[in-house]
């Protein structure tokens, strides 16, 4: 049996540790492990092992198939099978008022096909904030237009993101959304033969694989878990 390539593996612990803003002291103790033993496996002069991945997945309960294999999203099995409600959606307020969780929601559609965007991500008005139990405080939510994604990803979802630019960090076959000049969709990014382009690869088998010029790409956020339900507002 093939065994799990351990320089991706170690991309993804770091990419793990960047994204819950954890330095690799604070990571060692978070998953009960000797800071210098964390250093040797980041560093590959200690081989990746069963006991390390456990502990990650325990300590870190991160979603085991994206760890190992790089499939799916890392916290999919925790957060996409929460309950939602209408009233988990709150309009702005006093901010003291919020639950601790709640992430603000951008009122921007990000297509889960080929449509245009005339608008950048980072230039919208937050619309409200989202409450789901375990949501990282350091998340935002934008909603998910488009049936390229399905089943992944529904026409409506909501889908939480990292808003932190990792064009020179891909963990590739992750989800991200992709913003470029006039376009803004949310894909996998796979690696092309091509070191100037990347493959934006739809989860519907109806779409073909778009390939992409690197230096095109303005940013690329991390999606972190899907909501795959149209709430009203």
């Amino acid at each position: 049996m093939n065994r799990p390539n351990n320089s991706d593996i170690i991309g993804r612990i770091r990419h793990l540790m960047q994204s819950s803003q954890l330095s690799q002291a604070a990571f060692a103790r978070r998953i009960g492990l000797d800071p210098s033993n964390v250093s040797k496996y980041l560093g590959e002069r200690l081989p990746i092992n069963d006991t390390l991945l456990n502990r990650i997945i325990v300590n870190m309960g991160v979603s085991p198939s994206w760890l190992k294999n790089g499939t799916g999203l890392p916290y999919e099995k925790r957060l996409t099978i929460q309950p939602a409600r209408s009233a988990d959606i709150q309009p702005d307020a006093d901010q003291q008022s919020r639950p601790q969780e709640a992430i603000p929601l951008y009122d921007i559609d990000v297509a889960a096909g080929t449509k245009c965007s005339q608008r950048m991500f980072t230039e919208e008005n937050v619309l409200g904030h989202l409450y789901l139990p375990e949501l990282n405080p350091n998340w935002v939510a934008v909603r998910a237009k488009g049936d390229s994604m399905q089943p992944i990803i529904n026409s409506g979802a909501y889908i939480c993101l990292l808003p932190i630019n990792e064009k020179d960090n891909i963990i590739w076959g992750d989800i991200y959304v992709v913003v470029t000049e006039n376009r803004r969709v949310v894909k996998y990014v796979r690696r092309n033969p091509d070191p100037s382009q990347v493959t934006l690869k739809s989860a519907n088998p109806d779409y073909d694989p778009i390939e992409i010029q690197l230096d095109n790409i303005i940013a690329l956020y991390p999606v972190k878990a899907i909501v795959n339900l149209n709430i009203c507002l």
